[in-house]
């Protein structure tokens, strides 16, 4: 079975290889000095230092792996080809929610970019799956753990 194919913006991607040229050149040369400096305590059964390193060791070279993968099966969006007439992966949205009266703007980005802080929402999630396709004026319902929630598209931008 192929894997699906993720979007991510040029930012994205970006990040994404800075974080796999980090791993790769500095993470794993870290790591193999811990693991030399934890043999050379000797006794591997009771080596606490060597279990840990092992283990992070593990993890980073399962986040090489996941990273490696993502990247084979990348899509970049082209900025420069966003419509803002409907709602698309790589746009930003002004919803107005109608129950609040509150206003607040997300950019809907693929799953590998999320940044709830930053306002970065998946295409995936309740909120951005409800926005795709939709243009400027539209109400909008989402099913969301809370409930169901019904908002206003004020905007859509690049």
């Amino acid at each position: 079975m192929a894997d699906k194919q993720m979007v991510l913006t040029s930012a994205g991607l970006k990040k994404l290889e800075e974080e796999l040229d980090e791993l790769k050149s500095v993470k794993r040369k870290e790591i193999a000095d811990k693991i030399k400096v934890a043999l050379s305590f000797g006794d591997l059964s009771e080596n606490s230092e060597y279990d840990e390193a092992k283990n992070e060791q593990g993890i980073i070279e399962a986040r090489i792996a996941e990273i490696e993968k993502t990247l084979q099966n990348v899509k970049v969006l082209d900025e420069n080809d966003l419509s803002t007439e409907h709602v698309s992966i790589g746009n930003k949205v002004v919803l107005k929610d109608l129950q609040k009266n509150k206003v607040m703007e997300f950019h809907i980005v693929g799953s590998k970019e999320v940044d709830m802080k930053n306002g970065k929402i998946s295409d995936e999630s309740p909120v951005g799956k409800a926005c795709l396709g939709k243009t400027k004026g539209e109400v909008i319902d989402v099913d969301a753990p809370a409930g169901l929630l019904k908002f206003e598209i004020m905007d859509i931008s690049k």
